[in-house]
């Protein structure tokens, strides 16, 4: 009778209604699953011989949320707020119907239950929760730039107060089991296997059929309305907090309060409205696109490995060689021994390679210490690296990642040696961030198995992974090197060569206008402040200390050396060069850069850098400031989709947020570019082209693409429908 779920009616008059979506691993609701619920609870409402009512799945899981690919596309084919708010509506009216039925109704709750899938557990009269660790529950509706909408807003804050729920729904995190009893969100915790009977045995015992906040004389937990004080104080403070963590970027944080604000002075049914009036202003805007087409569509294609080439045989993994035992290989060397991986870590010397197997050790007794993983594990995990200067012992790993300084002649040094050892089959890849990997493949007479993947610091933390090609990798070494970085969970991009690939080209970018705005007398706490306030994690200038002054300076010296005559110096050359050469400044390494760093405080920008820039009289605004820093980077993005480096538009997106910290709110570099307007943005460019320097002159492709009205995302076709 029903397409997405199953209803079973019992001798003692229970109704089961069993969730199964078909086609889909984990269930979510779809208009037709949304169309089947309604039907099954009219349905069940009629029926006398009904006593109660029973809600689990037929899947390992309970319900993963809304289908994020059936509302993606609602900003682009202009879907109106009316529309939306119906949208919104028409789940909530469903869980309000199931909730007012007249009958007892229980939740079984067999695993994760999010978003509208614990909207609908909220919307039962009980809930059991599996006593798993795996069965999170949570409200992560702010992540992807929404609010719940489909009752979250107004039961949560009768359940568990104002001051929690707020807190939950702006993090948008997820609870274990244990916090979801203590905090109320379920009555009963059992083993999965006994959530159904433990349900059915409460609906068996005739329980009241009504909702806490549907019965007379009801209070909000902690207190509600415009005269508390204590509340008022909480949206006060926690509408501060929200803007000082999400910024303004963020829209999400501040409608979740406004609908709480609102919707707690008001009865039951119309706070309803109110968060569907909130959940339509969020689905009809560009930032709820932008995120949830980047960082969840997109990104998760890329996660199931979609760019690796069909038909080659998948690499089982056992036995790794990471040439380089610095910070970022000794990261290397650890994530790859988390994903059970046998790891040889090779460096200059036994007590070099020995510092960098230190550094897994220190991460995990840190994991051990704060409950993440037991000491058996961790020591488990710490026996598959064997740290060593012998390169005898690279024989037998099916791949190695070379991950030394950044300077040719050493990397071509460790790949000669560790290739007279390698079997004849390993694959060999280059961990560079700048060096073309078609040069550093001239060290190996095997170029067809070479490759680069370039891990990003810290390794056990960054989320990205690019891999870039060579002019004569295969594509059974790029398949070998995808499900390499797939064990790791890690998200790849794949991009052909250039010199700094796409990441360190738009990364670049950014340091080089920081520099090239100091030097011009911008005031550096205006740049920095103005970088954070665009929505990157940290301003040019301080990022630059970071990395070092000197690696970057290192790096323009090797690029001209290798260009000669073709080389075009950044604009941050004088910078650059005058910090490293003449003041010895070389970044947060060396006690100093643009920042001073006091072992008695936090750091703080240098004293000096006014006399040696002196500040200009007239100052550009914070907007100006942050205009360049975003133009520049998703001009270089543009640039290098042209030049065929980045080869598809999601990776240039998603690499630009994972692996530069490129806002999330804008989607990503080219998503930027699509949500100003490809018109607005090249007339944007090429007026600081003349006002700035060329170096924002828009590239001839991307004009092309403003006259045709042409953005980088295809326009879906229009609709009336989210």
């Amino acid at each position: 009778m029903y397409r997405n779920l199953n209803v079973a009616i019992d001798t003692d008059g229970i109704a089961t209604i069993t969730i199964d979506v078909p086609g889909r691993p984990m269930n979510v609701f779809t208009p037709e699953l949304t169309a089947d619920l309604d039907a099954a609870i009219n349905a069940l409402r009629a029926d006398s011989a009904v006593r109660g009512l029973l809600v689990t799945s037929g899947k390992s899981s309970f319900i993963a949320g809304a289908d994020i690919k059936d509302i993606v596309t609602a900003y682009d084919r202009h879907i109106t707020a009316r529309v939306a708010y119906q949208w919104s509506q028409t789940l909530s009216q469903t869980f309000r119907r199931l909730e007012t039925i007249g009958k007892p109704v229980a939740a079984a709750i067999n695993g994760v239950a999010l978003g509208g899938g614990l909207e609908l557990t909220l919307a039962c009269h009980y809930r059991v929760l599996a006593d798993d660790p795996k069965a999170m529950v949570g409200l992560p509706e702010v992540k992807i730039g929404l609010l719940p909408g489909a009752g979250g807003t107004a039961r949560l804050p009768r359940l568990i107060g104002i001051t929690a729920a707020a807190k939950l729904m702006t993090d948008g995190s997820s609870v274990s089991p244990a916090e979801a009893l203590k905090m109320g969100l379920v009555h009963e915790l059992a083993p999965r296997g006994e959530v159904v009977a433990r349900a059915r045995a409460w609906l068996l015992g005739k329980p009241d059929a009504t909702a806490p906040w549907d019965r007379k004389g009801f209070r909000m937990p902690g207190g509600a309305g415009l005269t508390n004080g204590a509340i008022t104080q909480a949206f006060s403070i926690g509408t501060a907090l929200v803007t000082k963590s999400a910024g303004r970027n963020y829209p999400a944080p501040g409608e979740i309060l406004s609908a709480l604000y609102e919707g707690t002075t008001v009865p039951f049914d119309l706070a309803l409205k109110v968060e569907s009036k909130h959940f339509a202003r969020l689905l009809t805007g560009p930032v709820a696109r932008n995120l949830m087409r980047t960082l969840f569509v997109n990104k998760g294609e890329l996660d199931k490995l979609s760019r690796r080439p069909p038909d080659e045989p998948k690499l089982e993994l056992h036995r790794l060689c990471v040439l380089g035992a610095g910070m970022m290989g000794a990261g290397i060397a650890h994530v790859a021994a988390l994903a059970g991986v046998e790891v040889v870590l090779i460096d200059a010397t036994d007590a070099q390679a020995a510092r960098g197997k230190a550094h897994a050790e220190k991460q995990l007794a840190r994991d051990v210490e704060k409950g993440r993983r037991t000491a058996e594990s961790a020591a488990q995990v710490l026996a598959r690296i064997t740290a060593t200067s012998d390169y005898a012992a690279v024989a037998g790993c099916q791949l190695a990642v070379e991950a030394v300084f950044e300077d040719r002649a050493v990397k071509a040094e460790v790949t000669r040696r560790a290739l007279e050892v390698l079997p004849k089959d390993a694959i060999f890849a280059s961990n560079t961030s700048t060096l073309p990997i078609t040069g550093l493949a001239g060290a190996s007479p095997r170029p067809a198995q070479f490759i680069g993947i370039h891990f990003f610091s810290p390794v056990e933390r960054m989320p990205l992974v690019e891999i870039i090609l060579g002019k004569k990798t295969r594509p059974a070494t790029l398949a070998r090197a995808l499900d390499f970085v797939g064990m790791l969970k890690k998200t790849p991009i794949v991009v052909n060569d250039s010199r700094g690939f796409y990441t360190t080209r738009v990364f670049g970018a950014y340091c080089h206008e920081g520099q090239a705005m100091l030097a011009e007398g911008v005031d550096p706490a205006l740049i920095e402040n103005a970088g954070r306030l665009a929505g990157m994690p940290v301003g040019p200038l301080a990022v630059t200390d970071e990395v070092s002054l000197e690696l970057q300076y290192r790096a323009t010296r090797q690029a001209a050396d290798d260009l000669g005559e073709r080389f075009v110096p950044p604009v941050s050359m004088p910078v650059l060069t005058h910090f490293v050469e003449d003041l010895q400044r070389l970044g947060r390494k060396s006690g100093g850069g643009f920042y001073d760093y006091p072992t008695d405080g936090p750091k703080r920008l240098w004293p000096g850098l006014a006399a040696e820039y002196p500040r200009a009289p007239l100052q550009p605004t914070a907007e100006q400031v942050k205009q360049r820093l975003l133009h520049i980077q998703a001009l270089e993005a543009a640039r290098c989709f042209e030049e065929g480096v980045v080869m598809t538009v999601a990776e240039a997106d998603v690499g630009s947020i994972l692996g530069v910290g490129f806002p999330a709110w804008t989607g990503g570099t080219l998503s930027y570019i699509d949500t100003l307007g490809v018109a607005r943005f090249v007339s944007e460019c090429e007026k600081l082209a003349r006002t700035v320097g060329k170096r924002f002159k828009p590239p001839r492709g991307l004009k092309a693409r403003a006259v045709a009205d042409n953005p980088f995302h295809p326009r879906p076709a229009p609709g009336d429908a989210a």
